[in-house]
């Protein structure tokens, strides 16, 4: 007897309403119950990117999703993807790879033809899994936008999903913005709610009793849940979300500072040392004294020129360049320590452009047209690490890293998963530093946090009407 659910859509009643978390733990739940499930978002907007073993670059919500789930991500699972580019372009990156940059006017007007990609992807994935757990993308009745929507309207009428709304109460207006979106939606799909899950509810949850009978008996949607707030630190979809992290710094001996630029990109890099009780993380988004730091580090970056030019613009450049302590760079900020950074096909930039960086390194960056994407298993600092690579800029003396007195940098994202190079790092700053297992914690985290979700979801429901 076939196990095959109906697929469900995960919408939002607005953005970061907690809509990658609900797909997570929805299909978690799901595949606990013997079903094979998986994540799919047709279109996502988002600078942190990940890279699948079929060479395929995918937003990092969906690879974490995936790897929730124990399977192994592909572009399947998040056919388009758009990056920030200059001015009003975006990178667009169809199917796993870099096809074009588009002028969002362009990108909407063309938008009819990546329908196909996301139609095989889906269908692709429909018929390998019992279920599909979809994640809408910001609001689903933006009404000026509607046709234009692939992840919310248009997978939910091309392939009829059940929906599940999730409104996020932190926000305030919770009311009015679940009958608003619910009431907004096309009537065909209002048919397929199933109901709505009530988000991020701080305090005594018997508070919103009476919440919960006004949406039932008023509004006719039955509500699903109502889910604490409990801080994940993991899956950080964007700069919003990675910016509310919770940390415990109680026994904390090392301050630690990332640059937080405009175009920051792969933020999940700092998902071990958030975990790590031996550090203080700060992101430092001004002009601001570096002195109360033991390791400043200069992340990646989408749009490398324009975000070294902003550190140059707000005099964060010269307190970098003054600092006598650790400086770690990933991709993109390990290309700022270079003498130089060469964008001769203006792949990031308006036009060629040459840009003076911190010359840390005895070295210049040049942009190549073909992009760097790939898994890397490479040795570092006497460890053998697996990471992955993201990059335009290339190094003839120092293609992976390199490490000179406070100098330390590489193209290589995830170095801070693995614990002996994580380890030896932070060693070298602080002698007291403690090793802890970062897989280990995220693992039994995320069952814990999935664990409590479920506990607090009308699960038989949602079986009910998905069967």
């Amino acid at each position: 007897m076939s196990k095959k659910l109906k697929n469900i859509s995960i919408f939002g009643t607005s953005s970061d309403a907690g809509k990658s978390t609900i797909t997570f733990v929805i299909a978690k739940i799901l595949q606990d119950m013997g079903y094979s499930v998986a994540p799919f978002k047709a279109q996502n907007v988002s600078n942190n990117a990940q890279v699948c073993v079929d060479g395929g670059e995918i937003a990092i919500a969906q690879y974490f999703q995936s790897k929730v789930l124990g399977l192994e991500p592909t572009y399947h699972q998040n056919p388009i993807l758009l990056k920030s580019g200059f001015k009003s372009s975006a990178s667009l990156i169809i199917e796993g790879k870099v096809k074009t940059n588009k002028n969002v006017l362009q990108y909407y007007r063309d938008l009819d033809s990546l329908k196909p990609a996301v139609n095989r992807c889906f269908k692709y994935l429909d018929k390998k899994f019992d279920c599909l757990v979809c994640e809408g993308a910001g609001s689903p009745v933006e009404l000026n936008l509607m046709d234009k929507d692939l992840s919310n309207i248009y997978i939910a009428n091309e392939f009829n999903t059940k929906i599940i709304l999730v409104a996020d109460i932190e926000k305030g207006g919770v009311f009015a913005s679940i009958y608003g979106v619910y009431n907004l939606l096309p009537k065909k799909l209002r048919k397929n709610v199933i109901g709505v899950i009530v988000n991020k509810f701080r305090g005594d949850l018997s508070l919103f009793d009476e919440g919960i009978n006004i949406i039932e008996k008023e509004f006719k949607i039955p509500v699903l849940g109502v889910l604490p707030y409990i801080p994940f630190n993991y899956g950080f979809e964007d700069s919003q979300s990675l910016l509310n992290y919770n940390q415990d710094i109680t026994k904390a001996t090392i301050n630690v500072g990332v640059i937080a630029y405009p175009y920051m990109s792969n933020y999940n890099d700092f998902e071990p040392l958030i975990e790590d009780k031996n550090i203080n993380l700060e992101f430092i988004q001004n002009n601001k004294s570096l002195e109360k730091y033991d390791c400043i580090i200069l992340p990646g970056s989408k749009l490398v020129i324009k975000d070294l030019k902003w550190l140059k613009r707000n005099k964060l450049f010269d307190r970098i360049k003054e600092f006598k302590k650790q400086i770690i760079g990933i991709c993109g900020g390990y290309e700022m320590l270079f003498e130089s950074l060469n964008d001769k096909h203006a792949l990031e930039n308006e036009k060629p452009s040459i840009e003076k960086g911190f010359g840390f390194i005895d070295d210049k960056i040049i942009f190549k047209k073909k992009k760097i994407v790939k898994k890397s298993k490479v040795k570092i600092l006497n460890k053998v690490i697996n990471g992955f690579e993201i990059h335009h800029g290339t190094s003839k003396k120092y293609p992976i890293y390199f490490e000179k007195n406070n100098i330390f940098g590489t193209f290589v994202h995830e170095l801070f998963d693995d614990d002996k190079l994580r380890t030896s790092i932070f060693k070298n700053i602080d002698k007291s530093y403690t090793k802890f297992n970062f897989t280990k914690v995220k693992n039994k985290k995320t069952k814990k946090f999935v664990d409590e979700m479920k506990n607090r979801l009308n699960i038989n429901l949602i079986l009910e009407n998905i069967k």
